[in-house]
């Protein structure tokens, strides 16, 4: 089970059965944190009833793919926000849903791929702060989701200027395998901003002077740089998607630029073939012509053949056609 007791900021408990979790919250001087991996309504209807719990967000928590956001209920905040998770290459973006009342943290994850330790953990190594109740136990776990996001935003940066540096190699790189590393950090950057962007709106709201459910002064500083980290996670994917738009429109460049090589030598070499083919087909006719069955004939158009063939690819070199 993964549930602590807090009292007066020391934690006493942890690891006791979801079902007590009602006996200790009754107490203000508790502060509770329990944790719920893919329940069923069942089991959320029950929690919902414990806590008095909102009906609208019990039901936000059963539909799927919710758009990261806070609602201000009467009694208590509902949170959706997104761990990172990569399954195959690919971004999956794991669900994590939050209801804050004054003395309990309820996390609802949609699956085990958000590593819920690692929260345990950051609270464990920030224990001088765990008076501030919730809003300590909150601001560990927002932490941990934006660090996240900020250590794959740098990961797909890096990613992004490789692919950038690699256009302009001079060994060059299976061209069908960079348009599917190009689409696939595409995918990725798309998806990461669909859950980044809504996070300015998330940490604006909990750091509202009105919003008196997480207000503390001594907490505020920390939720700031929490904002200030989702700020440049935000920037930083919008200049990924920037570098990509660049890097895409470089290598049509490219293409268009290493056609225009290519059908300059093939015409190149099409014009020189051309003119000994003009020639020897005048000296093929079957009517008269001068220099018909002689041996000045047959040299005259040799040495036709050899100049026109060496003057025109000494033209083309020279305009680097070749």
């Amino acid at each position: 089970m993964h549930t602590r007791l807090y009292r007066n900021g020391v934690l006493e408990k942890e690891g006791f059965p979801i079902e007590d979790v009602s006996d200790y919250v009754g107490d203000p001087e508790n502060t509770v944190w329990f944790d719920l991996c893919s329940p069923t309504p069942g089991d959320l209807g029950v929690i919902g009833e414990e806590l008095g719990l909102h009906e609208l967000a019990v039901e936000d928590v059963l539909n799927d793919h919710q758009r990261p956001k806070v609602d201000v209920y009467d009694n208590h905040l509902f949170i959706t926000v997104y761990g990172v998770h990569f399954d195959e290459g690919r971004l999956d973006p794991v669900e994590v849903n939050i209801f804050v009342t004054k003395n309990a943290l309820v996390t609802v994850r949609q699956s085990d791929h958000f590593d819920i330790r690692e929260v345990t953990r950051r609270w464990d190594g920030a224990s001088r702060l765990a008076g501030h109740g919730v809003t300590f136990l909150l601001h560990g776990l927002l932490d941990y989701v934006v660090d996240s996001q900020f250590d794959l935003v740098q990961d797909l940066d890096a990613r992004a200027e490789a692919m950038e540096e690699s256009l302009f190699e001079d060994q060059v790189r299976d061209g069908r395998q960079l348009q599917r590393e190009m689409y696939e950090l595409r995918k990725n950057t798309t998806k990461l901003r669909k859950i980044t962007m809504p996070m300015r709106e998330v940490l604006g709201t909990l750091l509202r002077r009105d919003q008196d459910l997480v207000a503390d002064r001594v907490m505020a500083p920390y939720y700031e740089d929490v904002y200030d980290h989702v700020l440049r996670v935000t920037e930083w994917v919008e200049s990924i998607r920037d570098m990509l738009a660049n890097v895409r429109e470089t290598r049509l460049a490219q293409q268009g630029f290493r056609l225009n090589e290519i059908m300059k030598r093939v015409t190149s070499w099409a014009a020189i073939i051309a003119v000994p083919t003009m020639i020897t087909g005048f000296y093929g006719q079957n009517v008269p012509y001068p220099g018909e069955g002689q041996a000045w004939g047959f040299w005259l158009s040799t040495v036709l053949v050899a100049v026109t063939s060496v003057a025109l690819y000494s033209v083309f070199k020279k305009k680097d056609w070749l």
